[in-house]
């Protein structure tokens, strides 16, 4: 037996907004909320499938250096670069963290600053 991730725990200020991002990013709903506290966003199947969800959960410390563990996502139905201008316009930053500058993917921020790269490879959509 072993282990499957079903659930990305993320610390934040204002989990509305990163609900919005992050659906928008990812294709996910919203699953289930505890008002002022926590919102679920996952695939639209809902829990348990091959997808963890994102719990978004309210913290109001501020974010102390570099994240330990962060999201890579890959593009689905378009060119690294149209994915790109895609997570910029939906509130996405590029930002530099010592990446080389031939590096094959983009460094980018959400909304409150959590880093996430965008990798090179399109992946075929589940």
């Amino acid at each position: 037996m072993a282990c499957r991730i079903s659930e990305l725990v993320l610390k934040c200020r204002d989990p509305e907004v990163l609900a919005r991002f992050w659906c928008e990013v990812l294709d996910f709903i919203v699953l289930d909320r505890e008002e002022e506290v926590c919102i679920d966003i996952g695939p639209r199947e809902g829990f348990g499938g091959p997808r963890p969800m994102i719990c978004l959960i309210r913290n109001d410390e501020p974010k102390n250096g570099p994240a330990r563990l962060h999201i890579d996502v890959n593009a689905t139905d378009r060119d690294q670069d149209a994915e790109l201008e895609r997570l910029l316009a939906a509130g996405a930053e590029l930002v530099d963290i010592g990446q080389p500058a031939e590096a094959s993917w983009h460094v980018l921020a959400d909304p409150e600053g959590n880093e996430f790269c965008l990798l090179k490879r399109r992946l075929a959509p589940l």
